[in-house]
């Protein structure tokens, strides 16, 4: 994993990308990441900002509207807000929250939050019409055949979503 985050390090950086390393914090550091993301079972924000410094970004998964509430005085610089859909992509995760929790974050949040969780090209489009700007897509885009097409399918999904 190591050795894989350098190497992403070392692209989105020739491109100009940022790059944030999901609950390893030590290899986040390690990599010079821009950022890492944490759940609610794993570190608590504060200390992650104390290891990381007050540079690095810092996300905060949410699943309710306290946890929403709360990362701000946390030190969270942005919320995950999710899993919207099912996702087998990580082991233990809590049942979707669906397009409410969705709709609450997108009048009261207080913070940039990223959409995550069960993404797809077929329900991005929804996503977004229920106020998503940012969403994280794994399965759909790392298992396509032709990763470049795909993602220009999901854009175009998304681009129609916040049309109308």
């Amino acid at each position: 994993m190591l050795e894989e985050c350098r190497l992403l390090r070392r692209l989105t950086s020739e491109a100009g990308a940022c790059f944030i390393v999901n609950d390893h914090i030590d290899i986040a550091m390690l990599v010079g990441a821009d950022g890492v993301h944490v759940g609610q079972e794993d570190l608590p924000v504060p200390e992650v900002r104390r290891l990381v410094g007050p540079d690095m970004i810092v996300g905060l998964s949410t699943h309710m509207p306290e946890h929403a509430r709360e990362a701000r005085g946390l030190g969270a610089d942005y919320i995950g807000v999710g899993p919207i859909f099912a996702t087998n992509t990580k082991e233990d995760v809590v049942d979707p929250v669906g397009y409410e929790y969705l709709d609450w974050i997108s009048r009261n949040a207080d913070l940039p939050f990223v959409a995550i969780g069960g993404i797809k090209r077929h329900n991005i489009a929804e996503v977004a019409r229920h106020g998503a700007r940012c969403c994280s897509l794994v399965s759909e885009l790392v298992g396509a055949p032709d990763i470049r097409a795909r993602v220009e399918e999901v854009r175009k999904a998304m681009r129609e979503g916040l049309a109308g």
